[in-house]
């Protein structure tokens, strides 16, 4: 008998947060003692170390992972996109945990949906420009949902990382380069 831990890292379009729950089953005859969270953000080595009791949902800020210290209310600024490595564990830690690597994607699909908005788009045939765009933008976001597969089922994040590059750089194109859309 043990524990069967997992968690759930939902995709959101808020760019200040990170979202973690636990859908953990735990076994009620054994007791569940230091819950432990470390996740290491993109650009980092040390994971930031949270301590938590079981069934938690966190909602995280860039003050919470470690990214920012300013003073962190309504201040605090974008989390960053990329791999973040996530592990959760209980006690013995060294035997009872789950690693997990989550490819966050959300500043990029804001501008992806941005260039949506953009679009001349009615309830009707669009004209070629419109439908070129759109079979740009699809394939911009299949080469994003494929690059999230790639880290999270796949388990091959420099490939996934390439193919969200490449993503984004189409998009930036596509945009005209605009960093602030």
């Amino acid at each position: 008998m043990k524990h069967q831990l997992s968690l759930e890292v939902p995709d959101t379009n808020n760019i200040k947060v990170l979202r973690i729950f636990d859908t953990s089953t735990y076994i009620e005859e054994l007791n569940v003692k230091c819950g432990i969270l470390k996740i290491t953000t993109p650009g980092f080595k040390v994971p930031v170390q949270i301590e938590t009791l079981p069934y938690f949902n966190l909602v995280l800020n860039a003050c919470t992972l470690g990214i920012y210290n300013g003073g962190c209310g309504e201040n605090s600024p974008p989390i960053p996109d990329g791999i973040y490595k996530i592990q959760y564990s209980v006690s013995p830690n060294d035997k009872v945990y789950v690693e997990y690597n989550h490819l966050r994607i959300t500043n990029t699909l804001n501008r992806y949906f941005n260039a949506l908005c953009d679009l001349e788009i009615a309830a009707c045939e669009p004209s070629a420009d419109v439908k070129s765009s759109l079979k740009e933008l699809r394939l911009i976001k299949s080469l994003l949902d494929a690059a999230k597969v790639k880290v999270e089922y796949c388990n091959s994040p420099i490939q996934g990382m390439q193919l969200f590059s490449y993503a984004l750089k189409k998009l930036e194109k596509y945009s005209g380069g605009c960093q602030t859309c």
